[in-house]
This record gives C-alpha cells, sequence and structure tokens, in this order.
C-alpha cells in the first residue's frame, strides 16, 4: 500500500541530476523530499538502505502530489550500487572532516552540475540521513562536496531543506525570470501619449484654480509634477482613476 492518489503530471526535465538518499530514516522525509525535488525540475529520486523498507504510505502522504517521483524511486543496498551508472558524483555536507576534495556552495555546485549534464553526462546528489549526516565512506565515493554557507552560529537543515536549496540552485541556473517585474494584470503601462494626455487635464485644471498662477515658477512646477509622473512605469488604469480624482475635485470646487 502506497496510500497513492494520483498527484502532479511530473515527468523528468532534460538530462537532470540523480537525488540519492542515503539510509533515509524517515518516510515523511523521503515524501518532502519529493516534494522540494518537484519544485526545482528534479525528478529522479535513489534510496540507499532505508532505515524501514520501501514503498511506505507515509511519504505519499507529506509528498503533496508528488507522487511520481516517489512512484519512479529505485532502491539500492549501498551507495557503491546507487552511482555506479553515474559518471560525477557530488556529496552535500555540514563540514568537511579531514578530506582533501573540492568544496563548492550550492550555486557553484549547481552550475557543474548543469555544465555536466549538458555534455550528456550523469550526475548525482548525494544526502546524508536525517541524524548524523553523510560518513567518510559515503563522501569518498563524491568527486566534490557542497557545503551551503549557512550562518554559523546555526546550520541546522531537516533532509527536505537541505534538497531544496539544491533543487532551487539547479532550476535558477537556468532560469531566465528577471529579478523585478511590474504586475499590471489586465491593463498596462501607460505610453507616453496617454501620459501626456492626463498632464494636459492636469494642468488646465491646475491653471483654471490658480496653483500655477506663479508665472516664474510655473515651468519647474509644471517639470516636477511631470517628474513625479514618469519616474515609475505607470499603468493605463492608475491614469484613468487619477483622470477620475481631477475631475471630482473640479466639480466639488464648481459646487461650492
Amino acid at each position: 500500500m502506497t496510500g497513492r492518489d494520483g498527484g502532479a503530471d511530473l515527468h523528468p526535465i532534460g538530462n537532470s541530476p540523480v537525488v540519492i538518499l542515503v539510509r533515509p530514516q524517515m518516510a515523511e522525509n523521503i515524501g518532502t523530499t519529493a516534494r522540494a525535488m518537484a519544485n526545482g525540475g528534479l525528478f529522479h529520486m535513489r534510496l540507499v538502505a532505508p532505515r524501514d523498507g520501501w514503498p511506505q504510505s507515509r511519504a505519499w502522504r507529506s509528498a503533496s502530489g508528488a507522487d511520481r517521483i516517489l512512484e519512479e524511486a529505485t532502491v539500492f543496498e549501498t551507495v557503491d550500487d546507487a552511482v555506479a551508472d553515474l559518471h560525477h558524483v557530488y556529496a552535500t555536507c555540514p563540514r568537511p572532516r579531514h578530506i582533501v576534495k573540492p568544496v563548492l556552495t550550492a550555486r557553484g555546485g549547481a552550475v557543474e552540475l548543469r555544465e555536466a549534464t549538458s555534455r550528456g553526462l550523469k550526475v548525482g546528489l548525494l544526502f546524508g540521513p536525517e541524524r548524523a549526516g553523510l560518513d567518510n565512506e559515503d563522501m569518498a565515493r563524491a568527486d566534490a562536496l557542497i557545503r551551503y554557507p549557512l550562518n554559523p552560529a546555526f546550520m541546522s537543515l531537516n533532509l527536505a531543506q537541505a534538497v531544496m536549496i539544491m533543487a532551487y540552485e539547479w532550476w535558477m541556473s537556468e532560469d531566465d525570470t528577471p529579478p523585478r517585474a511590474l504586475m499590471t494584470n489586465e491593463t498596462h503601462v501607460a505610453t507616453k501619449g496617454e501620459l501626456d494626455n492626463f498632464m494636459r487635464h492636469l494642468l488646465q485644471e491646475l491653471d483654471d484654480c490658480g496653483f500655477l498662477r506663479n508665472e516664474q515658477k510655473r515651468p519647474g512646477m509644471v517639470r516636477n509634477i511631470r517628474h513625479f509622473f514618469t519616474r515609475g512605469e505607470v499603468t493605463e488604469q492608475e491614469l484613468r482613476t487619477l483622470h477620475g480624482v481631477v475631475t471630482e475635485l473640479v466639480n466639488a470646487r464648481r459646487n461650492r
């Protein structure tokens, strides 16, 4: 019994790294790891000697729909068996333990993973058991180590969090989302013509009410008002609202 209910329509995305959980202790942690993997576009999971065997329904209950990753997971008796068909292996660890190996950040590791997979090579990421992490024998199977530069006063991650960091960096290493964007929903950024139309409306009413009556200061005041509206990306909807504001202020003044 696995407790499967279909889940999300997940599938491998290109030549992605294999996530290898070494001696995982709790089914719930395997499930939440699958969830973290799915967020970062990782699909291939391998389990080395899971403490309570496999499969376990509790994993599916904590996977939040990442069922296919669990369904396709494979089980191995040893780390050597789990990495036998891979070309490069990286081991995550909280601190190197008297081992002479390259040590990468998660971001640096993701860059190297991308480079290797782009050449058609198969790569894997080793994650240790929840309580103690990977031992020296496990790390001896790795080409390089990955260590997260977190708060040195508190570097405590659960298994899914550790996997999530690598999944995120893997995804972001090829993501082209702009670092900043304006959400306009059903409107659009106003054109210069739409902005000029509003400025004519506003300045006309400011002249009529006497706000711009000082002829010497008027050019500078107009420039400052225009700068205010061109400093950012005003939307067409916002301009329509401002048109309405100006019109209502004029009507209120006339009624008085």
